[in-house]
């Protein structure tokens, strides 16, 4: 699906990228780390005064972008020890958490000498793993539990880590194992609880409906375990909406209800936290390609685009059609091979079917030599593509600073 409409200094800097040919046909990555930086600068200011903004640096890594980051939120989240490593590695000087399942002892302990915030800790097993490891180290290891908890009649995102089995999180069943290990052990520090169920979450309803229910189960478990004041990370999952770009999730119009929602169940002096990665990162990113080949197949045309889904996952691994925007690219040399008002199918150089972007789309006008530009290409992108799938050469990066 094509958008109307590209920012005027992104279709700038494309025609001037396209100029360069001695890497052949166009493709590359083009951050716009000045949007970027307004982005997460609204993001951050609307929040509620008890709420802090940590960056999941899975939706995008690099470091030009933690760097653009850095000043603006509260820290960073790692679901790895590479990305614990590699965020470390960043010395921006601000707190960093660890989650994700099947950590192992050899993170955990990477953790715990790097001073972290806080480790999540997903199951027994793990806990236990870190009364080990602090006694050894003779420090304190700060954690949240991550709990998979019933949410009732809410319904489920798209994409959903619980409110069902999943490999993520406590049961609540083993709460009470968990907070009995905890109060034996003074090397464990209980700093809060940690949720994270579903993402893609486009409804503002829902999700203040999913938040009610968090702070429902801290305050029913404080009171039965008789806990002290504790924090509650309450994840992230607020969706960009591929498939309709101008109705992704109202991030304003949330964070003004969730202030009210805070003061009606008595939270206003809870430290709560988010830990977001798409939906601040995603749209400050585009992948361009240049068309290679128009084809017609069995009465089907395709565009064939330099890359594919080795450079650009996203559209295979969210199976949508990514939306789109056309540049003329103004070569002559193939001025009068071009497809016109067509259902275009646009896909990469692989050697396979699925190496697609999007499919059967409405195209006006299309010629060899055209860009293809891909909105929405910020997160989860080049780092969950199968990079060297047919050792096709990596795209170029650019950053609009």
């Amino acid at each position: 699906m094509t958008t109307n409409s590209l920012p005027h200094h992104i279709a700038d800097a494309i025609n001037q990228l396209g100029q360069d040919r001695s890497d052949g046909p166009l493709c590359c990555y083009l951050f716009d780390l000045e949007a970027l930086r307004n982005r997460i600068r609204q993001m951050s200011e609307a929040l509620p005064s008890n709420v802090a903004l940590f960056y999941a640096a899975k939706a995008n890594p690099m470091p030009e972008i933690l760097a653009t980051l850095a000043p603006y939120v509260a820290g960073f989240e790692a679901a790895s020890g590479g990305e614990l490593a590699h965020l470390a590695q960043q010395d921006h000087h601000k707190p960093l958490i660890f989650g994700g399942p099947g950590k192992l002892e050899s993170e955990l302990k990477t953790a715990l000498e790097l001073g972290i915030d806080a480790i999540h800790v997903e199951s027994l097993t793990e806990l236990k793993h870190l009364i080990r490891l602090a006694k050894a180290l003779d420090c304190q290891a700060p954690i949240f539990l991550r709990m998979n908890i019933d949410i009732g009649s809410i319904t489920l995102s798209k994409l959903a880590m619980g409110g069902r089995p999943t490999p993520f999180g406590l049961d609540s069943d083993e709460l009470e194992h968990a907070i009995a290990l905890i109060q034996q052990n003074p090397c464990l520090q209980l700093k809060g609880f940690h949720f994270h169920l579903m993402s893609h979450q486009l409804e503002v309803d829902k999700h203040l409906a999913l938040m009610k229910c968090y702070f429902d189960a801290v305050k029913a478990w404080q009171a039965q375990y008789q806990l002290p004041p504790l924090a509650i990370n309450l994840g992230g999952g607020m969706g960009i909406n591929y498939t309709q770009p101008d109705q992704h999730f109202d991030w304003l119009n949330f964070c003004e209800r969730l202030t009210q929602l805070i003061q009606q169940e008595g939270m206003a002096d809870t430290p709560l936290r988010f830990e977001c990665g798409r939906f601040i990162s995603a749209p400050c990113g585009y992948y361009v390609t240049e068309i290679i080949d128009l084809k017609r197949n069995l009465g089907e045309y395709f565009a064939v685009c330099r890359g594919g889904t080795h450079h650009f996952r996203t559209p295979a691994a969210q199976s949508h059609n990514h939306p789109f925007v056309i540049i003329d690219g103004n070569i002559q040399d193939f001025s009068e091979e071009k497809i016109t008002d067509e259902l275009v199918t646009l896909v990469g150089q692989l050697c396979t079917p699925k190496d697609v972007f999007s499919r059967a789309q409405s195209i006006a006008e299309l010629k060899i030599g055209d860009y293809v530009v891909f909105t929405l290409a910020g997160a989860y992108s080049w780092n969950i593509s199968h990079q060297n799938f047919l050792m096709h050469p990596a795209p170029k990066f650019h950053y609009l600073n």
